[in-house]
């Protein structure tokens, strides 16, 4: 099975042609070259670039010019507005776009959370509409995700990032704290789920030790075959190397070849119906 990261993050510098929204955690830039390279120097075969909502927003230009550049390495995901009355259009003509396999609500930063607010169903509906899987950003708020969720069985999502908060932070609060409420969404047989950024959460030095018994009970609950491994890259910077996020789980002995195959590469090119083709 190919290597593939679930999710990474590409971005020019910030200039007035295509300026931020916010600054990012990360490098002054990560280009789709800077990436491409980092990936072959870690034996990665493709991964899939969620466009960037702390710098772009809802622009995925940047992302789709890295696609055109690279066809075989990367497939594509980017973060639709829910309050906008046309989401439904926009996830329609995204989906013909080159390279385009998914979309991603923000549930966290939404304006409402509520999983009966027509922006968030139409969303979800016009996923499942036009074979797009919804990656759900639901830090904080996963009881809304899995209402959200039980509406619509026929929508494929992903939870993004473990479905907890990332990183880990000696004095803030229990990370793993809702980790039983990550554990129920397996029950929702729609439902898939990143370890993207996992090694954030550790409070070890690499190779992070501590974070495979939450990791085992998450990938037991939903199936390895439901678990897309990835690294979060850039925003995971502070925390890790890139190398680091990628031998975390290439080296550790808590998965068995088979799992970590599936894991690092079989449960993305299912979830998302794309394999890289790095010699295009």
């Amino acid at each position: 099975m190919a290597v593939i990261d679930s999710q990474v993050h590409v971005y020019e510098a910030n200039r007035p042609e295509r300026p931020w929204v916010s600054t990012i955690t990360g490098p002054a830039h990560v280009t789709g070259d800077e990436q491409v390279a980092a990936m072959d120097a870690l034996g990665i075969d493709g991964a899939i670039i969620v466009s960037t909502y702390t710098t772009y927003r809802y622009d995925s230009s940047y992302a789709q010019e890295v696609h055109t550049r690279h066809p075989g390495r990367f497939a594509l995901v980017k973060p639709v507005d829910t309050t906008d009355p046309a989401v439904a259009e926009d996830i329609a003509q995204w989906a013909s776009a080159p390279g385009a396999v998914g979309i991603r609500v923000m549930l966290t930063f939404a304006e409402t959370k509520d999983p009966l607010d027509p922006g968030l169903n139409l969303a979800l509906t016009a996923g499942a509409r036009h074979g797009m899987a919804v990656n759900l950003f639901a830090w904080h708020h996963l009881d809304e995700a899995r209402a959200l969720v039980a509406r619509h069985p026929d929508t494929l999502v992903v939870i993004d990032h473990v479905g907890l908060p990332q990183p880990y932070r000696p004095d803030g609060p229990d990370i793993w704290a809702d980790l039983p409420k990550v554990l129920a969404l397996a029950e929702h047989d729609n439902v898939r789920i990143k370890l993207s950024g996992a090694g954030t959460m550790s409070a070890q030095a690499f190779p992070y030790d501590d974070i495979w018994n939450p990791l085992l009970r998450i990938i037991d609950a939903f199936g390895v075959e439901r678990c897309l491994w990835g690294t979060d890259w850039t925003r995971a910077v502070k925390s890790l190397s890139y190398e680091q996020g990628v031998e975390a789980f290439r080296t550790t002995p808590h998965l068995s070849d088979s799992d970590r195959a599936m894991l690092m590469g079989g449960a993305a090119e299912r979830t998302y119906g794309w394999s890289p083709s790095p010699g295009a």
